[in-house]
Formats: structure tokens, C-alpha cells, sequence
């Protein structure tokens, strides 16, 4: 783990961190565990503080609102890299895309409602390409008879492009065998359309799910995983363009999240410290009320013996709270700085972070070149939870 800049270590609240450097070492990492021909589609909705720095790094990115989109757009990525997913596209959404003449983006197709609003589009000079989300038995995409109906009927509509279809199971997946059977399904489900359809998949999108070690019992199996996705790729007996959708696997790495001991005290003998953070700022997929100890440090005092154990606790007035349970530490003192890391995929987004009206944090871009961004502010939510008696409806 990098030393954090000396300039960040006056701050006197919680903030985040994003490694440009790491960040890009993962990139460079993934591309060498999977076949060259693989390309790399980035979940924005992982960390949308990444994307303009993954714009050369990835072919694609992962969008799924029309929040995400202006985002996206807002940053310079170029429509053609821009995939628009999401299982609630608004009819606005799609309609405002469509009729842009400089949109050259790909559409996901989660319902035969979308279908159908694709369809019902007016002809542009270049055809709407489509990838049609194969439902992993949950709310999410449609049914291989529904996929089927598709293609048995494409030729009605012209000015649509079926590019192929996409597949995402889940997360935090650490089974080989789940991701081969999941290829060899893909794969014969592919045989059957070109046999049965005459449709040959120009293309597969493919969210693998790998999982990141949050937790300190966690064993790492990515070699074991990269392998055998990478054999069942070049396994498959159709040749579809690979895309591989990643979020989590390609940001965790590069975050750091810290916070301050603000008070500690000692309670039915029981130590406990508390902090300007909590679990409105740190998430880790699998947290459940500190169960598991996640990895991190008192910043300056890595390699100082443990005195005491202490359970860390966040400012909320909330049981649940709770970061890290019965963990040893050094001597420590109020205005200490904690450390998490893994922080970089999810953590500043599916947090409570509206509860009790408390600050967002800072969030600061660690670049190649050793600058220091900050690209956003610390932001008070009290502005967003105070009613308005001025706007009658």
C-alpha cells in the first residue's frame, strides 16, 4: 500500500482516495491473465470518479441510467464505447438517444418492452445495435424462447443490429466450475441459435463476477478463475467478440477510504472508539455488522505492537455502525487516522449516505503524474434532506 501524500494528512474529516497508478495496474494485470482478443467493458456504476481515467484503458463502459449517461458524457467518452444497460430504461431515455444523430452507442435489451420501443424507432442512417440480455433466472434481462421470438423475427425490422447477447450471473463468484458450465451453456445456447435461427453472434458480453478478498479470512482463488475462464473462452466452438463487463474486479483495488478516532471510551468492559466516518461511507460487499474484519491500518503506525483491542465505530446513531469488531491495535489517540482498504468499487455510492445529514466526504484523484485532484468536495446532504415550503404544487 502507498504512503498517502503528505498534503492529505492535514485533513481534519473522512475522505476517499482513487490510485490512478493502481488503477491502471489492474487494467494492465487483467489483460495479462485473459486471452489478447478479450476486450475490457468497465460498470460505471462501480465508481463513476474512474471513468475519465479508464477512457484509453477500457474499450467500453457499462451504463445504466440516464444519470450515469450524463455523466459519461459530461467526462468526454465517446458514444461509440458507451453501452446502455440498466433493467429501467425511460422511454425519454432511449428516445433522447435515439434521436441524437452523433449517438453510435449499443442498447441492451432487459424486457421485450424495450425491444419493442427500439423497434418502434424511426430509421437512421446507421442501424441501432442491440445485445440482448440473457436472463441469469432473476429480474434481470429475457428468456432464451423470448431471445428466439427475437431472431426468428429480425428481419422485420431493418434498421435494428443484433450484435448477440449478454450474460451476467453475479458477484463476488469464487467457483471455477460455475464460470466453465456458464461458457459452455453460452456457448451452446449460440450452436442453437446459428443451427436453429441462422444467426451467428457477432459478439458476447460477459460479466464473470470475480470476486475481490475484502475481508482478511477471504483466500484469493483469481489466478484459479482467470485460468479457467480464459480455457473455457478458447474453448467455445462459436467465435463471438469476447467483452468482459467488470466493475468491482477492475476498481476495488485502487481506493482507500480514511477516517479519524474522534472519541473513545470504555463501556461494560468492552473498548470502543468512534469515528467521523462509518458504514455511510464504507461498504463492502458480504458487511454484516463487522463479522468479518476488513483490511486496514492506523496510518503512521503500521508496524507499532498491538496494545489493546478495540471495536471502531461510525458517527451514526445506529447499533449497526459498526466497522470492525474485537481488533487489536497500537496505542492510539483521538485524531488518529484509520485506514481501509479495497475501498475503490461500490463504497462511496451504495452507503446510507443520507441518514442523519451528514457530510459526504472528499473524494481525491491520486494521478500518474503525482497530482492531486480533488474532484469532489466534502457536500452536505442537510441540503438535500431540508423540506421546501416555497414550491406549491
Amino acid at each position: 500500500m502507498k504512503n498517502l501524500p503528505d498534503k492529505l494528512l492535514k485533513n481534519i474529516t473522512a475522505f476517499y482516495t482513487f490510485d490512478i497508478s493502481l488503477l491502471k495496474e489492474r487494467i494492465q494485470y487483467l489483460r495479462n491473465q485473459l486471452p489478447s482478443s478479450v476486450s475490457l467493458c468497465y460498470a460505471v456504476k462501480a465508481n463513476t470518479f474512474l471513468i475519465r481515467e479508464l477512457t484509453d484503458a477500457v474499450e467500453r463502459f457499462e451504463i445504466c441510467s440516464p444519470g450515469e449517461a450524463e455523466i459519461c458524457a459530461f467526462l468526454g467518452i465517446p458514444s461509440e464505447k458507451m453501452v446502455i444497460s440498466g433493467v429501467y430504461k425511460t422511454p425519454s431515455f432511449i428516445e433522447g438517444l435515439l434521436v441524437d444523430p452523433c449517438f453510435k452507442g449499443i442498447f441492451t435489451v432487459e424486457s421485450l418492452l424495450q425491444y419493442e420501443l427500439l423497434c418502434k424507432a424511426p430509421p437512421k442512417e446507421e442501424p441501432i445495435s442491440l445485445l440482448l440480455r440473457l436472463t441469469n433466472d432473476s429480474q434481470f434481462g429475457i428468456n432464451e424462447e423470448d431471445i428466439e421470438r427475437i431472431l426468428a423475427n429480425r428481419n422485420a425490422f431493418p434498421h435494428i443490429h443484433i450484435l448477440g447477447i449478454q450474460f451476467f450471473s453475479g458477484t463476488q463468484k469464487t467457483s471455477a466450475k460455475k464460470l466453465r458450465r456458464e461458457i459452455e451453456h453460452l456457448d451452446m445456447f449460440l450452436q442453437h441459435l446459428k443451427e436453429s435461427y441462422a444467426y451467428e453472434a457477432e459478439e458476447l458480453e460477459y460479466g464473470p463476477g470475480f470476486p475481490i478478498t475484502y475481508f482478511s479470512a477471504d483466500v484469493s482463488k483469481e489466478e484459479e478463475l482467470f485460468k479457467e475462464l480464459s480455457e473455457s473462452l478458447c474453448a467455445m466452438k462459436n467465435r463471438p467478440k469476447i467483452t468482459l463487463e467488470l466493475g468491482r474486479s477492475i476498481a476495488a483495488s485502487c481506493g482507500r477510504y480514511y477516517t479519524h478516532i474522534v472519541d473513545m471510551k470504555r463501556n461494560k468492559g468492552q473498548n470502543y472508539l468512534l469515528v467521523d466516518g462509518g458504514m455511510h461511507h464504507l461498504v463492502y460487499y458480504g458487511q454484516h455488522m463487522a463479522m468479518k474484519q476488513p483490511y486496514f491500518s492506523v496510518v503512521g503506525k503500521e508496524t507499532e505492537p498491538a496494545e489493546e483491542t478495540w471495536n471502531i465505530c461510525g458517527s451514526l446513531c445506529s447499533m449497526n455502525d459498526i466497522l470492525v469488531k474485537q481488533t487489536p491495535l497500537p496505542h492510539i489517540a483521538i485524531g488518529d487516522m484509520l485506514c481501509f482498504q479495497n475501498t475503490g468499487a461500490y463504497c462511496m455510492t451504495e452507503g446510507i449516505s443520507l441518514f442523519l445529514s451528514r457530510d459526504l466526504p472528499c473524494v481525491y484523484l491520486l494521478l500518474e503524474n503525482g497530482e492531486i485532484i480533488e474532484a469532489r468536495g466534502s457536500f452536505e446532504t442537510s441540503i438535500l434532506n431540508t423540506p421546501n415550503y416555497e414550491r406549491k404544487f
